[in-house]
């Protein structure tokens, strides 16, 4: 995983670098070099991250069926009332 791609996993997950480090046992300085491509995560760290990318990208897939259901279902409950509506 690149910094940027750590830095946006970070950010994802709407953490700080406290508390991303405390996810992996990493100081917040080690997380801040890893965001600046100072230093690289361990192979143990790198697989947790990954895992957690793959967690997350799965979340937000998810998310995103159900908005999606929702405003198909909003739609078609808007449709019926106007439809309902119109023939007054």
């Amino acid at each position: 995983m690149q910094s940027s791609e750590i830095t946006s996993l970070r950010r994802d997950l709407c953490l700080s670098q406290v508390e991303f480090g405390q996810l992996f046992g990493a100081h917040a300085m080690t997380v801040s070099k890893w965001e600046r491509a100072l230093l690289s995560p361990t192979a143990y760290q790198q697989a947790l991250m990954d895992q957690f990318r793959r967690t997350a990208d799965q979340k937000q897939e998810q998310a995103q069926q159900q908005v999606k259901h929702l405003l198909v279902g909003a739609g078609v409950v808007a449709a019926l009332v106007w439809l309902l509506g119109a023939g007054k």
